[in-house]
């Protein structure tokens, strides 16, 4: 009698860390991970871009405008079950170098707060011409006499006596 209790308790410890288990979120870390040092650490004037990429590595991204800008951006984001993935926490580390010093001239930090929506237009630009359904697509060729050979003869771009 007593083993029966054990099992069934045994069974229902189990299952209920099944459960619990089920509903904790999965997170997953994704861009810039600071190991050894934080790039909020660059001190101002007395970094340059030599002593940034020693301390920090490569940034995750260069502007595009201009090449004195690094960003350094991670985030981490939290997934429960089968729900869409939701970002808990995102840093984005904005480091401008002089040009002619290379020296550091400003470091700024931008979070998720930071962040601004943008609305994401969905309409899309209409095209000329009419769509042809699938039947018109498989049968559209049929009689324009594609199987058998034609004269090309005196039309500009071929070559005489070229069979194709």
């Amino acid at each position: 009698m007593f083993r029966r209790a054990a099992y069934a308790a045994l069974a229902a410890t189990t299952l209920a860390t099944a459960g619990l288990s089920a509903c904790s979120p999965i997170t997953s870390y994704s861009g810039f991970q600071a190991i050894d040092s934080d790039p909020k650490d660059v001190a101002v004037g007395t970094d340059t871009k030599s002593t940034v990429r020693a301390k920090l590595g490569s940034p995750s991204v260069t502007s595009t405008f201009d090449p004195n800008v690094w960003f350094y951006v991670n985030q981490i984001k939290q997934r429960v079950a089968f729900r869409k993935p939701k970002v808990t926490s995102r840093n984005v580390t904005a480091i401008t170098f002089d040009k002619e010093s290379e020296a550091v001239t400003a470091v700024n930090v931008y979070t998720l707060k930071d962040g601004k929506v943008i609305a994401y237009n969905n309409r899309e630009t209409p095209t000329r011409g009419r769509e042809m359904t699938v039947l018109e697509q498989l049968l559209g060729s049929v009689g324009r006499g594609g199987l058998l050979p034609q004269d090309d003869e005196g039309v500009p771009g071929t070559r005489p006596g070229d069979r194709r």
